[in-house]
Protein backbone atom coordinates (compact mmCIF):
# COMPACT_ATOMS: atom_id res chain seq x y z
CA UNK A 1 0.00 0.00 0.00
CA UNK A 2 1.30 3.37 -0.97
CA UNK A 3 2.07 5.89 1.96
CA UNK A 4 -0.81 7.85 0.63
CA UNK A 5 -3.20 5.18 0.90
CA UNK A 6 -2.41 4.24 3.89
CA UNK A 7 -2.81 7.81 5.76
CA UNK A 8 -6.23 7.89 3.86
CA UNK A 9 -6.75 4.61 5.71
CA UNK A 10 -5.61 5.50 9.10
CA UNK A 11 -7.81 8.81 9.17
CA UNK A 12 -10.88 6.78 7.95
CA UNK A 13 -9.98 4.59 10.72
CA UNK A 14 -9.75 7.10 13.26
CA UNK A 15 -12.91 9.20 11.93
CA UNK A 16 -15.30 5.65 12.01
CA UNK A 17 -13.79 5.78 15.87
CA UNK A 18 -14.85 9.58 16.53
CA UNK A 19 -18.09 8.47 14.81
CA UNK A 20 -18.63 5.44 16.85
CA UNK A 21 -18.00 7.03 20.40
CA UNK A 22 -20.19 9.97 19.61
CA UNK A 23 -23.36 7.43 18.08
CA UNK A 24 -22.48 5.41 21.34
CA UNK A 25 -23.09 8.67 23.62
CA UNK A 26 -26.44 9.28 21.27
CA UNK A 27 -27.61 5.39 21.77
CA UNK A 28 -26.57 6.18 25.35
CA UNK A 29 -28.92 9.24 26.01
CA UNK A 30 -31.86 7.62 25.55
CA UNK A 31 -31.17 4.37 27.80
CA UNK A 32 -32.29 4.37 31.47
CA UNK A 33 -34.65 4.22 33.67
CA UNK A 34 -35.90 7.40 33.17
CA UNK A 35 -36.67 7.68 29.29
CA UNK A 36 -35.79 9.95 27.12
CA UNK A 37 -37.21 9.81 23.47
CA UNK A 38 -34.64 9.79 20.84
CA UNK A 39 -36.68 12.41 18.79
CA UNK A 40 -36.25 14.76 21.49
CA UNK A 41 -32.15 14.49 22.34
CA UNK A 42 -31.10 16.72 19.78
CA UNK A 43 -34.03 19.53 20.53
CA UNK A 44 -32.67 19.12 23.96
CA UNK A 45 -28.93 19.09 23.61
CA UNK A 46 -30.03 22.96 21.84
CA UNK A 47 -31.45 24.04 24.19
CA UNK A 48 -34.98 22.91 23.28
CA UNK A 49 -36.27 20.42 25.64
CA UNK A 50 -39.19 19.77 28.09
CA UNK A 51 -37.88 20.47 32.16
CA UNK A 52 -37.48 16.74 32.55
CA UNK A 53 -35.72 16.19 29.57
CA UNK A 54 -33.30 18.82 30.51
CA UNK A 55 -32.41 17.73 33.96
CA UNK A 56 -32.04 14.13 32.40
CA UNK A 57 -30.08 14.82 29.93
CA UNK A 58 -27.46 17.68 31.66
CA UNK A 59 -27.93 16.57 35.41
CA UNK A 60 -27.68 12.85 35.04
CA UNK A 61 -26.68 11.00 32.41
CA UNK A 62 -24.56 13.61 30.12
CA UNK A 63 -21.78 14.44 33.16
CA UNK A 64 -21.60 10.50 33.90
CA UNK A 65 -21.17 9.39 30.65
CA UNK A 66 -18.40 12.07 29.68
CA UNK A 67 -16.65 11.27 33.10
CA UNK A 68 -16.51 7.92 31.53
CA UNK A 69 -15.41 8.53 28.15
CA UNK A 70 -12.54 10.49 29.94
CA UNK A 71 -11.48 7.97 32.45
CA UNK A 72 -11.48 5.49 29.56
CA UNK A 73 -9.43 7.66 27.58
CA UNK A 74 -6.43 8.39 31.01
CA UNK A 75 -6.58 4.36 31.54
CA UNK A 76 -5.83 3.94 27.76
CA UNK A 77 -2.77 6.63 27.24
CA UNK A 78 -1.35 5.21 30.79
CA UNK A 79 -1.41 2.31 29.59
CA UNK A 80 0.05 3.04 26.32
CA UNK A 81 2.84 4.85 28.03
CA UNK A 82 3.62 2.10 30.50
CA UNK A 83 3.81 -1.25 28.21
CA UNK A 84 6.64 0.82 26.02
CA UNK A 85 8.51 2.15 29.10
CA UNK A 86 8.69 -1.13 30.72
CA UNK A 87 8.62 -2.89 27.21
CA UNK A 88 5.97 -5.27 29.02
CA UNK A 89 2.73 -5.96 26.97
CA UNK A 90 1.22 -7.00 30.43
CA UNK A 91 1.47 -3.49 31.76
CA UNK A 92 -1.79 -1.63 32.64
CA UNK A 93 -2.16 0.85 35.57
CA UNK A 94 -4.04 -1.41 37.97
CA UNK A 95 -2.17 -4.76 37.97
CA UNK A 96 1.34 -2.47 38.88
CA UNK A 97 -0.49 -0.81 41.35
CA UNK A 98 -1.09 2.65 40.43
CA UNK A 99 -4.80 2.46 41.07
CA UNK A 100 -4.52 0.70 44.69
CA UNK A 101 -1.59 3.72 45.49
CA UNK A 102 -4.13 5.99 44.28
CA UNK A 103 -7.35 4.79 45.60
CA UNK A 104 -5.54 4.62 49.47
CA UNK A 105 -4.72 8.31 49.25
CA UNK A 106 -8.59 8.63 48.19
CA UNK A 107 -9.51 6.64 50.75
CA UNK A 108 -7.58 8.46 53.58
CA UNK A 109 -8.34 12.28 52.29
CA UNK A 110 -11.90 11.37 51.70
CA UNK A 111 -12.57 10.00 55.18
CA UNK A 112 -10.09 12.02 57.62
CA UNK A 113 -9.26 15.44 55.42
CA UNK A 114 -11.77 18.17 56.33
CA UNK A 115 -12.36 19.79 52.54
CA UNK A 116 -15.13 22.04 51.00
CA UNK A 117 -18.07 20.43 48.95
CA UNK A 118 -17.35 22.83 46.11
CA UNK A 119 -13.12 22.19 45.97
CA UNK A 120 -13.43 18.50 46.92
CA UNK A 121 -13.98 17.64 43.03
CA UNK A 122 -10.74 19.64 41.76
CA UNK A 123 -8.46 18.06 44.82
CA UNK A 124 -9.19 14.71 44.32
CA UNK A 125 -7.14 14.37 41.19
CA UNK A 126 -4.17 15.60 42.68
CA UNK A 127 -4.12 13.59 46.01
CA UNK A 128 -5.04 10.58 43.56
CA UNK A 129 -1.63 11.49 41.50
CA UNK A 130 0.58 11.25 45.14
CA UNK A 131 -0.87 8.17 45.98
CA UNK A 132 -0.51 6.91 42.65
CA UNK A 133 3.40 7.93 42.85
CA UNK A 134 3.92 6.56 45.63
CA UNK A 135 2.68 3.77 45.22
CA UNK A 136 4.69 3.16 41.09
CA UNK A 137 7.69 4.51 43.13
CA UNK A 138 7.42 1.91 45.53
CA UNK A 139 6.97 -1.11 43.04
CA UNK A 140 9.99 0.11 40.68
CA UNK A 141 12.07 0.03 43.79
CA UNK A 142 11.22 -3.33 44.36
CA UNK A 143 11.16 -4.66 40.87
CA UNK A 144 14.59 -3.39 39.99
CA UNK A 145 17.74 -5.03 39.54
CA UNK A 146 20.98 -3.35 39.48
CA UNK A 147 22.30 -6.08 37.03
CA UNK A 148 19.41 -6.43 34.65
CA UNK A 149 17.36 -3.49 35.04
CA UNK A 150 13.66 -3.64 35.28
CA UNK A 151 12.55 -7.17 34.89
CA UNK A 152 8.93 -7.30 32.73
CA UNK A 153 7.58 -10.48 34.74
CA UNK A 154 8.79 -9.25 38.11
CA UNK A 155 7.36 -5.58 37.36
CA UNK A 156 3.62 -7.46 36.60
CA UNK A 157 4.45 -9.58 39.97
CA UNK A 158 5.12 -7.26 42.14
CA UNK A 159 2.76 -4.64 41.08
CA UNK A 160 -0.23 -7.92 42.02
CA UNK A 161 1.17 -8.20 45.21
CA UNK A 162 1.19 -4.43 45.99
CA UNK A 163 -2.27 -3.57 44.85
CA UNK A 164 -3.15 -6.49 46.81
CA UNK A 165 -1.67 -5.36 49.57
CA UNK A 166 -2.74 -1.64 49.20
CA UNK A 167 -6.38 -2.79 48.65
CA UNK A 168 -6.44 -4.77 51.67
CA UNK A 169 -4.92 -1.72 53.69
CA UNK A 170 -7.77 0.68 52.48
CA UNK A 171 -10.38 -2.24 53.44
CA UNK A 172 -8.46 -1.90 56.93
CA UNK A 173 -8.90 2.03 56.85
CA UNK A 174 -12.85 1.95 56.28
CA UNK A 175 -13.34 -0.89 58.48
CA UNK A 176 -14.26 1.45 61.45
CA UNK A 177 -15.99 4.02 59.41
CA UNK A 178 -19.62 4.66 59.23
CA UNK A 179 -22.11 3.02 56.65
CA UNK A 180 -22.32 6.30 54.27
CA UNK A 181 -18.82 6.02 53.97
CA UNK A 182 -17.94 2.31 53.92
CA UNK A 183 -20.06 2.00 50.41
CA UNK A 184 -18.77 5.34 48.84
CA UNK A 185 -14.87 3.50 49.25
CA UNK A 186 -16.63 -0.19 48.39
CA UNK A 187 -18.32 1.24 45.24
CA UNK A 188 -15.14 2.60 44.11
CA UNK A 189 -12.94 -0.32 44.40
CA UNK A 190 -15.92 -2.35 42.97
CA UNK A 191 -15.05 0.39 39.75
CA UNK A 192 -18.48 1.82 40.07
CA UNK A 193 -18.85 5.41 38.49
CA UNK A 194 -19.24 8.07 41.04
CA UNK A 195 -18.04 11.12 39.60
CA UNK A 196 -21.35 11.68 37.46
CA UNK A 197 -21.33 15.56 37.67
CA UNK A 198 -19.61 18.75 35.83
CA UNK A 199 -17.26 19.87 38.56
CA UNK A 200 -15.64 16.23 37.76
CA UNK A 201 -15.04 16.92 34.31
CA UNK A 202 -13.97 20.21 35.04
CA UNK A 203 -11.47 18.12 37.39
CA UNK A 204 -10.15 15.24 34.83
CA UNK A 205 -10.56 17.33 31.55
CA UNK A 206 -7.33 19.62 32.21
CA UNK A 207 -5.12 16.40 32.70
CA UNK A 208 -5.98 14.97 29.08
CA UNK A 209 -5.53 18.13 27.22
CA UNK A 210 -1.92 18.78 29.02
CA UNK A 211 -0.55 15.64 28.97
CA UNK A 212 -2.04 14.01 25.51
CA UNK A 213 -0.15 16.59 23.16
CA UNK A 214 3.02 16.21 25.77
CA UNK A 215 2.82 12.06 25.41
CA UNK A 216 2.20 12.54 21.42
CA UNK A 217 5.28 14.82 21.17
CA UNK A 218 6.94 12.22 23.02
CA UNK A 219 6.75 9.54 20.62
CA UNK A 220 9.59 9.26 18.88
CA UNK A 221 11.03 8.59 22.63
CA UNK A 222 8.45 5.77 23.34
CA UNK A 223 9.29 4.14 19.97
CA UNK A 224 12.95 4.01 21.06
CA UNK A 225 12.19 2.30 24.78
CA UNK A 226 9.91 -0.09 23.68
CA UNK A 227 13.05 -1.31 21.33
CA UNK A 228 15.28 -1.69 24.56
CA UNK A 229 17.47 -0.06 26.46
CA UNK A 230 21.04 -0.32 24.75
CA UNK A 231 19.39 0.69 21.42
CA UNK A 232 17.84 3.78 23.00
CA UNK A 233 21.50 4.89 24.68
CA UNK A 234 23.35 3.80 21.09
CA UNK A 235 21.25 6.65 19.54
CA UNK A 236 21.88 9.41 22.35
CA UNK A 237 18.37 9.58 24.15
CA UNK A 238 18.71 10.15 27.67
CA UNK A 239 17.38 6.52 28.93
CA UNK A 240 16.59 7.46 32.60
CA UNK A 241 14.95 11.27 32.61
CA UNK A 242 12.68 10.23 29.69
CA UNK A 243 11.48 7.27 31.64
CA UNK A 244 11.07 9.00 34.44
CA UNK A 245 9.28 11.85 32.77
CA UNK A 246 7.07 9.52 31.13
CA UNK A 247 6.46 7.31 34.05
CA UNK A 248 5.30 10.40 35.57
CA UNK A 249 2.45 11.41 32.98
CA UNK A 250 1.49 7.93 33.15
CA UNK A 251 1.16 7.98 36.53
CA UNK A 252 -0.94 11.40 36.70
CA UNK A 253 -3.38 10.42 34.06
CA UNK A 254 -4.88 6.96 35.88
CA UNK A 255 -4.47 8.46 39.02
CA UNK A 256 -6.61 11.05 37.87
CA UNK A 257 -9.33 8.57 36.37
CA UNK A 258 -9.60 6.27 38.78
CA UNK A 259 -9.59 9.29 41.46
CA UNK A 260 -13.56 10.23 39.95
CA UNK A 261 -14.01 6.80 38.18
CA UNK A 262 -13.31 4.30 40.58
CA UNK A 263 -10.77 1.14 40.59
CA UNK A 264 -11.32 0.31 37.05
CA UNK A 265 -8.67 -2.47 35.61
CA UNK A 266 -8.16 -3.91 32.22
CA UNK A 267 -9.05 -0.57 30.00
CA UNK A 268 -5.38 0.29 30.24
CA UNK A 269 -4.15 -3.23 29.35
CA UNK A 270 -6.76 -3.79 26.27
CA UNK A 271 -6.84 -0.66 24.40
CA UNK A 272 -3.43 -0.43 23.57
CA UNK A 273 -3.56 -3.96 22.07
CA UNK A 274 -6.53 -3.16 20.12
CA UNK A 275 -4.75 -0.09 18.78
CA UNK A 276 -1.47 -2.03 17.89
CA UNK A 277 -3.46 -4.65 15.94
CA UNK A 278 -5.69 -2.05 13.78
CA UNK A 279 -2.19 0.34 12.97
CA UNK A 280 0.66 -1.06 14.38
CA UNK A 281 3.11 -0.39 17.06
CA UNK A 282 4.32 3.22 16.07
CA UNK A 283 3.34 5.45 18.96
CA UNK A 284 2.46 8.18 16.98
CA UNK A 285 -0.46 6.39 14.82
CA UNK A 286 -1.44 4.14 17.57
CA UNK A 287 -1.62 6.24 20.82
CA UNK A 288 -4.35 8.04 19.65
CA UNK A 289 -6.61 5.09 18.37
CA UNK A 290 -5.89 3.92 21.25
CA UNK A 291 -7.18 6.77 23.34
CA UNK A 292 -10.55 6.98 21.17
CA UNK A 293 -10.69 2.67 21.63
CA UNK A 294 -10.12 3.69 25.95
CA UNK A 295 -13.20 5.85 25.90
CA UNK A 296 -15.06 3.91 23.95
CA UNK A 297 -14.57 0.31 26.32
CA UNK A 298 -15.48 1.72 29.48
CA UNK A 299 -18.58 3.88 27.63
CA UNK A 300 -20.41 0.63 26.66
CA UNK A 301 -19.19 -1.04 29.92
CA UNK A 302 -20.64 1.45 32.38
CA UNK A 303 -24.03 1.22 30.19
CA UNK A 304 -24.63 -2.19 30.41
CA UNK A 305 -23.59 -2.29 34.05
CA UNK A 306 -25.87 0.59 34.68
CA UNK A 307 -28.82 -0.87 32.95
CA UNK A 308 -29.17 -3.91 33.76
CA UNK A 309 -29.49 -5.98 37.39
CA UNK A 310 -31.40 -4.21 40.14
CA UNK A 311 -31.54 -0.65 40.23
CA UNK A 312 -28.17 -0.13 41.34
CA UNK A 313 -26.84 -1.66 38.36
CA UNK A 314 -23.10 -3.71 38.22
CA UNK A 315 -19.96 -1.35 38.33
CA UNK A 316 -18.38 -0.40 35.19
CA UNK A 317 -15.27 -2.33 36.64
CA UNK A 318 -16.87 -5.43 37.30
CA UNK A 319 -17.83 -5.66 33.43
CA UNK A 320 -14.55 -4.22 31.70
CA UNK A 321 -13.04 -7.38 34.24
CA UNK A 322 -15.05 -10.15 32.75
CA UNK A 323 -13.45 -9.53 29.59
CA UNK A 324 -10.12 -8.30 30.48
CA UNK A 325 -9.54 -11.04 32.68
CA UNK A 326 -10.03 -13.45 29.91
CA UNK A 327 -8.15 -11.23 27.60
CA UNK A 328 -5.22 -11.06 30.34
CA UNK A 329 -4.65 -14.72 30.84
CA UNK A 330 -4.84 -15.12 27.03
CA UNK A 331 -1.62 -12.95 27.06
CA UNK A 332 0.04 -14.28 30.18
CA UNK A 333 -0.16 -17.70 28.07
CA UNK A 334 1.19 -16.16 24.82
CA UNK A 335 4.10 -14.59 26.38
Amino acid sequence: MTTTGWITKYRLLLAGLGVLLLATLLAGMGIGSASVSYSRILPTLFGHGSFKDDFVLFSVRLPRMLVTVLGGMALALSGSVLQAVTRNDLADPALVGINAGAGVAVAVFFLFVPVEAASFAYMLPAVGFAGGLAAAVLIYLLSYSREQGIQPIRLVLTGVGCSLALNGTMIVIISSTDQRKFDFIANWLAGSIWGTDWPYIGALLPWLVLLIPYILYKSNALNLLALGEPVTVGLGVPVQRERLLLLLAAVALASAAVSVTGSISFVGLMAPHIARSLVGPRHQLYVPVSVLTGGWLLLVADLIGHNVGDAGGIPAGVVVALIGAPYFVYLLLRK
